[in-house]
């Protein structure tokens, strides 16, 4: 079974919004937890305009399952993953200015960046998953940086199955095959949502983790929080 975990990006948002402690971000780590998913993920950026890096401080007693910092690997980032000890972390190449992540990294252009930062995090005893596109160079590249997984960038699938059209899974099946091959893991995420989580999952061999957030937590505004998660459980069997 493909695993999720939550990206609560989205629920310091609103909370930051108003200021204060509402919505509870701990509380609703821990719920998030007892409705099932298997892991949280935050995505800390420089400015702190959602996930505050004393966040993810605090969630590290909160999160049982398992706990999964993204962000880019600038020295801040570092030394709080570092710090902080989580389950896995995953790079990403995403501009200080961005508003979210829109490219997975070049790994063989940044081959040797990444990889030194692969190996200090890997010392530490904390797998390392790295942001790419469904690129073969690109995977080819994170084997050769050494990472343990790889996080494929779904934008685009999303973007084509939203118009109707399912042949813009096979960049990323082929993707996935090649990963198996080469020994990574797969995780997986950026736009998945209900509409589409379920056509992904049965098309690509050996994923392993979904991150969701967005989408999630804007369906579970009609939906209901605990609803949600059960449906992508079922819908990840």
């Amino acid at each position: 079974m493909t695993k999720l975990s939550v990206n609560i990006n989205k629920i310091a948002t609103l909370r930051n919004a108003r200021g204060g402690n509402v919505p509870d971000l701990l509380k609703v780590a821990k719920d998030i937890q007892q409705f099932g998913a298997e892991g949280i993920t935050i995505h800390p950026r420089p400015d702190e305009r959602h996930i505050r890096y004393q966040d993810a401080r605090d969630l590290k007693s909160i999160v049982y399952t398992e706990y999964n910092i993204e962000g880019n690997p600038e020295g801040s980032f570092i030394d709080l993953v570092l710090e902080i000890k989580p389950t896995q972390v995953t790079l990403v190449p995403d501009a200080i200015d961005a508003i979210t992540s829109n490219a997975g990294w070049n790994t063989i252009k940044h081959q040797s960046f990444l990889k030194e930062i692969v190996q200090e995090f890997q010392r530490n005893g904390i797998r390392t998953s790295i942001f790419v596109d469904p690129i073969p160079e690109m995977i080819e590249g994170a084997k050769m940086i050494g990472t343990e997984r790889i996080e494929l960038y779904t934008e685009a699938f999303a973007h084509e199955y939203g118009l109707g059209n399912q042949n813009g899974i096979q960049p990323y099946v082929e993707a996935a095959i090649l990963a198996n091959n080469l020994g990574l893991g797969i995780n997986a995420g950026h736009d998945l949502s209900l509409d589409n989580i379920q056509f992904f999952k049965h098309n690509i061999p050996g994923l392993l983790e979904v991150s969701i957030g967005h989408a999630l937590i804007s369906e579970a505004i009609y939906l209901g929080l605990e609803n949600v998660v059960n449906m992508y459980l079922n819908k990840l069997k």
